[in-house]
């Protein structure tokens, strides 16, 4: 009996990608945001969620994708992380779908840009790959290994609450 893994879903640039459901504390519609000056450009604003202030990356911009037009606005899926909630702004939001683990392959080798440090794997769902996120990685702009092209900027903390995440270097000094 092969086990399975959940997933909640979404889509960027055509593309299913999907975050364990258990990372996710919700997801919702369109939401204003406030910018956020000498954030790295991943980075599109900061939202309230209930009172909570949480920072929103631009998952295009975080993959390298093409920008999305001005008339499409994103959606956002909330996830939890050590330092709190942050949203990830993308293109539609999707259904939670189990996984068979068995169908899990690593996937960096085959992929190229900031890909490679963000995705952990894909699932062969049958009609579609699932690309696996890595929570952690993905909200992590400032860290040396994860900054793609869409994220040089100074450093600006993800959750924010001002600083670095815990273990990240800090870049303003240098």
């Amino acid at each position: 009996m092969s086990t399975t893994s959940r997933y909640s879903t979404f889509s960027l640039a055509g593309d299913l990608y999907g975050v364990e459901v258990e990372r996710v504390q919700e997801v919702l519609k369109h939401q204003p945001m406030t910018p956020v000056p000498l954030a790295p450009p991943s980075v599109a604003g900061l939202v309230n969620l209930r009172g909570q202030v949480s920072a929103a990356i631009d998952m295009r911009r975080r993959l390298d994708l093409p920008l999305r037009g001005e008339d499409d606005l994103p959606m956002n899926v909330v996830v939890r992380t050590d330092d709190g909630l942050v949203s990830l702004l993308v293109d539609r939001i999707g259904d939670v779908v189990d996984a068979d683990d068995s169908t899990f392959e690593q996937a960096q080798d085959a992929m190229t840009g900031p890909a490679r440090q963000l995705v952990r794997g894909t699932y062969d769902l049958g009609e579609k790959l699932l690309l696996a996120l890595d929570v952690d990685q993905t909200v992590d702009v400032n860290s040396r290994q994860n900054v793609g092209a869409g994220d040089r900027g100074g450093s600006t903390s993800t959750t924010g609450r001002g600083g670095t995440r815990p273990g990240t270097p800090d870049t303003s000094r240098t």
